[in-house]
């Protein structure tokens, strides 16, 4: 899944004839705290609420020091895991997306962005979570997934994530099974450490719960 095809077409972008009013009403209206600002097809930046407050309600975009304005941006070619990390690093409602000559295709609103992952099927098919902590070095997918599939199961999705100590990671991974008894037991056979097993059902309809609502909010 690429940039291009999460673009929000019914979002519009703001341009520099329209005031700070218009924009503080956009936002209101499409639920969102950044906008970006175009001039023909070239992005001038993103317009945050705080950039409207500091300036007077009536007066032009066109008018803002637009060597203020943020412009992180993502290409229409770019993955979905580059948006989510543009967007999260910079802390964004929403975020340009260029074409390789740099003009301004459109958006990507973070409702869609979480919409997307919420319907991806490590969420919403059926299974179990394990959460292992090793050393960076001993980190391998491939021998990982085999212990699992050794067992008659299947990795639907996994991440890495560091804490304080460099050395160490965190891979949290998503199984198609909720029985995790033998999986856990064989990951110990190789000198794995499980931290953490969420396989019960009541874990599974409270993950429900926590998707439906979710859903609800972003269908707000």
């Amino acid at each position: 899944m690429t940039a291009e095809a999460l673009i929000a077409y019914d979002i519009p972008a703001l341009s520099t004839v329209q005031t700070g009013k218009d924009a503080f009403h956009s936002l209101n209206d499409h639920h969102v705290k950044h906008l970006p600002v175009v001039e023909g097809r070239r992005l001038v930046g993103i317009l945050s609420e705080e950039d409207i407050f500091n300036h007077k309600l009536y007066e032009p975009i066109g008018e803002y020091d637009f060597s203020l304005l943020r412009r992180f941006a993502v290409r229409a070619t770019d993955h979905v895991f580059e948006v989510m990390r543009v967007m999260g690093d910079n802390r964004l409602t929403v975020i340009p997306v260029v074409d390789e000559e740099g003009n301004y295709l459109g958006l990507i609103a973070q409702n869609d962005l979480l919409r997307y992952f919420a319907n991806t099927a490590s969420f919403t098919e059926a299974g179990g979570v394990l959460v292992l902590e090793m050393n960076r070095r001993d980190y391998s997918l491939a021998t990982i997934s085999r212990i699992v599939e050794d067992e008659d199961a299947k990795i639907l999705s996994s991440f890495v994530t560091s804490g304080a100590d460099a050395e160490l990671i965190e891979l949290t991974l998503k199984i198609n099974r909720q029985e995790l008894s033998r999986i856990v037991a064989s990951l110990q056979r190789y000198e794995y450490e499980v931290k953490e097993s969420f396989a019960e059902l009541d874990y599974a309809d409270s993950l429900q719960e926590r998707y439906d609502s979710l859903m609800s909010y972003l269908n707000v």
